[in-house]
């Protein structure tokens, strides 16, 4: 794979914008985003599991039943949660995206982020539709990535090239998430584009696995938003011979590069957690199986009290254990080893499930680093996962406090 420029434009085809329409009371900040395929392409969603769902949701589900999309329209500032006319309005933002940009409104995606339990204005919306279509750009993944954001203090943005059947293809993304994140599918809004030609079922499949290891490995605060979706349009402008079935080259190489991509963004949104100082990475190895060990990684960076230890830089490796103990998995607590990690050096604290003797100094040296590595073999097996989190502090109280005034 190899990363370049252009996020969800860099794809053949796609052209990206965003604007402030007036849903947030920041005029500095864009809340609206439009994304728009030259032609109708595969589409393929996963959402949330909460079963309150925002209700862009339903209608995005609807819309993309026959498995086809051309566009996706997105404000932030408002989730469109547990409203009564919410499907109304979902429904109405996909009218004006058709409007303004003369695709088939069945053809779009919805989605909203936000405050949620407060009816969402349409009118802002319908009065920012002209600057929104008037602006789609080649060059507009960056001003649509600012406009999905909410509490999020970095755009997420990412893009590959890797070649399929002999054609160069790319897989762009853009996608925001600080908080209510937790591995659950899907954790964000993430919105993917790729030039590729993939038989809409295939599109599901790959993307529904790449999110198993990728975004539902991640947790901030152990909330599932209401509102979580990842979608991808792939509108077949490469050349490619379609992938149409779940096994083979292709499909291994297409996989490939959403992996890829997905990392990125998973990393992206750990570190960028609400408040967060430090990304927390848990890598487990020689494990019975691929399931044991994706459920100790989870276990590990979902824990609170490892989570306060590393705002601490604390090497307080007892709460590693008590989090790994705890697992819902069935492996042998007296063949644990654990190391901690960072660009800083390699130190370890438990071998065999008992403590060893460690610099304390050395030990902090490694946790002051902005990216953290818990790194845990469970001697057992070659399977191995990795889960991504960050460090509690302060700051997270502080903005969910007051995250509605």
């Amino acid at each position: 794979m190899k990363d370049i420029l252009g996020g969800i434009c860099a794809p053949k085809g796609f052209k990206a914008s965003g604007v402030h329409c007036g849903i947030r009371k920041n005029k500095e900040k864009r809340d609206l985003a439009l994304i728009v395929s030259e032609v109708k392409g595969s589409a393929a969603a996963v959402y949330t599991t909460n079963k309150v769902k925002g209700a862009p949701i339903a209608v995005t589900r609807s819309n993309i039943a026959d498995g086809y999309a051309q566009a996706v329209i997105c404000n932030s500032g408002n989730a469109n949660t547990c409203n009564a006319d919410g499907e109304t309005k979902a429904a109405e933002m996909c009218r004006l995206a058709a409007q303004y940009t003369g695709v088939d409104t069945k053809d779009v995606i919805v989605a909203s982020t936000g405050v949620i339990g407060q009816i969402l204005p349409i009118e802002p919306i319908e009065n920012g539709m002209p600057a929104l279509a008037e602006q789609l750009s080649a060059n507009g993944s960056s001003n649509a990535a600012e406009a999905i954001m909410t509490t999020d203090t970095v755009k997420k943005e990412y893009s590959c090239e890797f070649t399929l059947g002999g054609k160069t293809c790319r897989v762009g993304a853009i996608a925001k998430g600080s908080g209510m994140i937790h591995p659950n599918m899907a954790t964000l809004l993430c919105f993917l584009t790729t030039d590729a030609a993939v038989a809409s079922d295939v599109l599901h499949d790959a993307l529904y696995a790449v999110v198993q290891d990728t975004l539902n490995m991640v947790s901030i605060d152990g909330d599932t938003s209401t509102n979580d979706m990842v979608s991808v349009i792939a509108n077949g402008m490469a050349g490619n011979t379609v992938v149409d079935k779940s096994e083979g080259e292709d499909y291994e190489t297409f996989k490939a590069a959403l992996m890829h991509i997905m990392t990125k963004v998973s990393r992206a949104i750990a570190k960028d957690g609400e408040g967060a100082t430090r990304l927390m990475e848990c890598k487990v190895s020689g494990a019975k199986d691929k399931q044991t060990a994706k459920i100790i990684a989870k276990s590990v960076i979902c824990s609170s009290l490892l989570k306060a230890a590393i705002f601490a830089s604390d090497a307080n490796w007892g709460r590693i254990l008590c989090a790994i103990g705890y697992a819902d998995a069935e492996f042998d607590i007296a063949k644990i080893d654990v190391d901690l990690a960072s660009s800083k050096g390699v130190i370890a604290v438990c071998r065999g499930g008992n403590g060893v003797e460690f610099s304390e100094e050395e030990a902090k040296k490694i946790l002051l680093e902005d990216e953290v590595q818990i790194l845990v073999n469970c001697n057992d097996g070659d399977a191995e996962a990795v889960a991504w989190g960050c460090d509690l502090t302060y700051d997270y109280v502080k903005i969910n406090a007051d995250y509605r005034t």
